[in-house]
């Protein structure tokens, strides 16, 4: 059952509206926020989210669904099920090269946890042929484990698969009961590899609520409503710096990894891909949980501390209700509005019903057929199958494009290689000759924008994405209307 965290305003909690509302401002600035939560002495004392993200919709957070895999590895410990000395080729024998080197055999969950496997790079495992465990443990270690910190998702793969095999469940289903429900975490869903095993060190959608209660639970030591639920010492050792981190990252990356979170300039946190935080502040007893596309991390990081922390004090401060409102009215006109424009134009109408031919792009479009409409357009993108935006998705994707509010549809997305997100798709004519087409995934961080300059029979097209991992600019590529399919 969903039990939501309780409410307050800020100054009974010790907590400067003012400082808050120059934190969302300095991180609104980035850009792009999707959602923000500060919590106090076990309060929400602000929140909001920028439209169309909502407190009730779930999103895909990246990395910080290790930190709840590394909660189950604690469960799985404290119930006798491991031990976090154990050697993973025994925990999964069958996984294991039939004689595994040396190295492999010295590799504990300890080493998973704190990502000193010994590999160097990062082995490639997600997303390939074969049983991604047995690749994983195949993958030649560089490193004695346990010696050198190399950032490694497919460690925390592994974690899930070992939990899954010694419980009979799978990650998710084996956390439902000890952390979910006692925390009043509903409608959380995990990716699963072609194996059957939740992905683990990625793939976790939940709201930003469910962050911020994770944050609450490690900033109480494991204790939830006067209840245990974290095994005790568990989230001493789990926060600590396990292992060195200085040759790292930037600052907030450079002060040690603990087991599957990072220890911050300020406190610990769990981080997920373009800045899906959940912030634990255990000085000033304080969570700070942020969902976002932002390119800059450190930038976010950054502004809770310069702004956020100053503003944070022992004692209830003084009602300000004009800091405060003005606070609630900014986390109130949060948005991220797709370009408006016109929605049919003289070149609108004349290529209406005509087809794209696509040369050359990345995304792996070959051609777009185009109906203009008065309340939205319709697109049919045929792909190769190949490329970053085709992958599997040999079959054709239509597309309905809203003038004055977006349309939501499922979109095969570039980002996602697993599955169909959410999408919000507008399109408009921001001049004669110029359309925007806009796709937000709702789920997820990610958004994309192409800009179709149209000349003729001619299109240039250029394409931008708020954040990748890949290349955030694509193009420009070129287009020409197949022959005899433009209407006079």
């Amino acid at each position: 059952m969903t039990s939501p965290l309780p409410r307050s305003a800020p100054e009974p909690q010790g907590v400067d509206p003012r400082a808050v509302l120059a934190t969302l401002e300095a991180i609104a600035a980035i850009p792009e926020i999707h959602s923000i939560m500060v919590v106090r002495h076990g309060h929400v004392v602000a929140e909001g989210w920028a439209h169309p993200f909502a407190a009730d919709r779930r999103q895909t957070v990246y990395s910080l669904s290790k930190t709840f895999t590394a909660t189950a590895v604690g469960f799985a410990a404290a119930e006798g099920l491991l031990r976090l000395d154990d050697a993973v080729a025994n925990l999964l024998p069958d996984k294991a090269p039939a004689q595994p080197d040396e190295r492999l055999a010295r590799m504990t969950v300890r080493h998973l946890l704190t990502m000193s496997t010994g590999h160097d790079p990062e082995p490639t495992v997600i997303d390939t042929p074969g049983d991604w465990v047995a690749t994983f443990l195949a993958t030649p270690l560089v490193h004695e484990p346990g010696e050198r910190f190399i950032y490694n998702t497919p460690a925390t793969h592994v974690l899930s698969a070992i939990v899954q095999r010694l419980s009979g469940q799978r990650l998710l289903d084996y956390l439902t009961p000890r952390l979910l429900e006692p925390l009043g975490i509903e409608g959380a869903w995990w990716e699963v590899s072609p194996q059957g095993v939740d992905l683990g060190g990625t793939g976790l959608s939940i709201t930003t609520e469910d962050a911020a209660k994770l944050g609450l639970l490690y900033l109480q030591d494991g204790m939830w409503q006067r209840r245990r639920i974290l095994p005790e010492g568990w989230v001493a050792q789990a926060s600590a710096a396990q292992v060195s981190t200085a040759h790292w990252g930037g600052t907030d990356w450079q002060q040690g990894y603990g087991f599957q979170m990072w220890r911050s300039q300020h406190g610990f946190r769990a981080d997920g891909a373009f800045g899906q935080f959940s912030l634990v502040l255990p000085d000033e007893d304080a969570v700070v949980a942020i969902t976002g596309g932002f390119r800059d991390t450190g930038a976010v990081l950054d502004a809770v501390w310069t702004h956020l922390l100053p503003g944070l004090h022992d004692e209830p401060v003084v009602a300000d209700d004009e800091g405060r409102a003005a606070l609630e009215a900014r986390l109130g006109a949060l948005r991220l509005d797709p370009p408006t424009g016109d929605a049919v134009t003289g070149t609108a109408r004349r290529l209406s019903g005509s087809v794209l031919v696509v040369e050359g792009t990345p995304l792996g479009a070959v051609s777009v057929a185009f109906v203009a409409g008065e309340e939205a357009d319709d697109l049919v993108v045929r792909t190769t199958g190949e490329g970053d935006a085709g992958r599997g998705a040999a079959e054709p994707v239509a597309l309905r494009a809203g003038h004055g509010e977006p349309v939501a549809q499922r979109v095969p997305s570039p980002f996602e290689r697993r599955h169909s997100p959410e999408a919000l798709v507008s399109g408009t004519w921001t001049g004669a000759d110029h359309y925007v087409l806009t796709v937000r995934w709702v789920e997820t961080p990610h958004a994309l924008t192409l800009d179709v300059d149209v000349d003729g029979d001619r299109v240039v097209v250029a394409a931008h994405a708020n954040v990748s991992f890949g290349p955030t600019e694509l193009g420009p590529f070129t287009g020409r209307i197949a022959s005899g399919a433009v209407r006079a």
